[in-house]
């Protein structure tokens, strides 16, 4: 077992925990999970690059210090929320805000639910002693030292059921942002519970506002997803310049489940996403699709762990990453197809654009397999823009910028166009283009 050394930084995070616990919702069992979770962190410590999964992406060097908790937001916060929030409003979702790491419910659309549908604050369901729907909440991996000091400091999220048959029209969107003028951490975590034969979106946007900045970003989701159900991811990173969000994912399909989600990440000084799939019923069917567009020194690594545990399942896994300047952009990609997951059809490809002599892309796609009856495969590249085509583009009027931007596109759309939603694909289109628009 690797075990990190620990630092001044985590020794501030261990003070952190100390100093808030008691502000921290839930009692009884949720403290003690909390106490389990980072006695679990503690013994771990940051991770950095001498653990395999975190090679790539070492905390011990890149997080150089631990911010306090965020404040409970105030009426100035909320309103530098809610210009945030318009300037990136998507027309036809229902908004859930969550502003410095608390709901916000004055921001947030609760009215006229849709049938089968219930939202809870996560704050709201702990102080209430919901000891199954908490556990739950809770449950999540703490063998990973930032997943686990994530359920150790959340102080709030979102608790979304939706009950049997239901077919929500309208798009959730879950929005975090940080409004405080001090630099701060924000430890959040969403459950969504998707009954059998449901059909749900859900968009994920992380924002800046007015004057935020170098603040830290920590923010888990569990999804459980029925049988027969469908659920569609969007998730768009836009943090400010010299932020750090560290999020994770942790996602469970019943039998002929269907699993579709996109991220593009385009924001934030240092990023990592970590996603975990399990095919727990049989027949589900999973497409993971990203895109990383950074530059100046930005870093932004995108981990995913696809469990083939049962047999007919099949998953699509398709990345993308443009980077320019001195960025460093990271897919680790591991499909892993258990003894028993016979029919398993897995395949994976990621590309990495350099569009400077600087620039840095590390690509690890993996397979493990423990069957024999399978189709899988995976992929990688990592090349520069064609040369001929710039050319080409050109010597017809186009100017430099201009010609790289419409290769670009191109190069990226064939993640973005796996998004189901016609008008969340503009929405990430919209993010893509603000990004080369920004470099122009």
């Amino acid at each position: 077992m690797n075990v990190v050394a620990k630092t001044e930084t985590g020794r501030a995070l261990g003070d952190a925990f100390a100093v808030v616990r008691d502000r921290l919702p839930g009692k009884g069992k949720i403290a003690d999970q909390r106490r389990e979770a980072f006695d679990a962190y503690e013994r771990l410590g940051l991770p950095h690059r001498r653990i395999e999964d975190w090679k790539y992406t070492d905390l011990r060097a890149l997080m150089r210090e631990v911010l306090p908790l965020a404040p409970a937001p105030d009426a100035a916060a909320l309103n530098r929320a809610a210009d945030a929030v318009k300037l990136r409003a998507i027309e036809g979702v229902r908004r859930l805000v969550l502003v410095d790491g608390a709901f916000a419910p004055d921001l947030s659309d609760l009215g006229n639910l849709e049938k089968g549908l219930s939202i809870r604050p996560l704050r709201e369901v702990l102080d209430a002693g919901d000891g199954a729907l908490s556990v739950q909440a809770f449950a999540s991996d703490i063998s990973n030292p930032m997943i686990a000091l994530n359920g150790a400091m959340a102080t709030d999220g979102v608790v979304i059921d939706v009950a049997n048959g239901a077919v929500l029209a309208q798009p959730l969107h879950i929005v975090h942002v940080a409004s405080g003028t001090a630099p701060a951490a924000m430890f959040t975590r969403s459950l969504l519970r998707l009954g059998r034969d449901t059909s749900v979106t859900l968009v994920e946007s992380y924002l800046a506002g007015e004057g935020a900045k170098a603040y830290q970003t920590h923010d888990g989701l569990v999804v459980a997803i029925g049988d027969n159900a469908r659920f569609d991811h969007v998730r768009l990173v836009e943090d400010s310049a010299d932020a750090f969000n560290i999020s994770s994912a942790t996602i469970s399909l019943g039998a002929h489940a269907h699993f579709n989600t996109f991220g593009l990440t385009s924001g934030g000084h240092v990023s990592r996403y970590q996603l975990t799939i399990t095919c727990a019923g049989e027949g589900s069917k999973v497409e993971t699709n990203g895109v990383n567009l950074i530059n100046g020194k930005q870093h932004a690594d995108t981990t995913l762990f696809m469990d083939h545990a049962v047999p007919h399942c099949a998953s699509r896994e398709i990345f993308r990453a443009v980077v320019d300047d001195r960025a460093h952009s990271v897919f680790q990609g591991r499909i892993i197809v258990r003894p028993d997951a016979q029919k398993t059809d897995a395949k994976m490809m990621t590309r990495a654009l350099l569009l400077s002599d600087d620039a840095e892309a590390d690509n690890k796609p993996e397979l493990e397999i423990f069957a024999d009856d399978v189709t899988c495969g995976h992929g990688a590249t990592t090349g520069a823009l064609d040369e001929s085509l710039l050319f080409y583009m050109r010597a017809r009027g186009l100017p430099e910028k201009e010609a790289q931007a419409l290769l670009i596109q191109a190069f990226v759309g064939e993640a973005i166009e796996t998004i189901a939603s016609d008008a969340l694909r503009e929405v990430a289109i919209a993010a893509a283009q603000r990004w080369l628009q920004a470099r122009a």
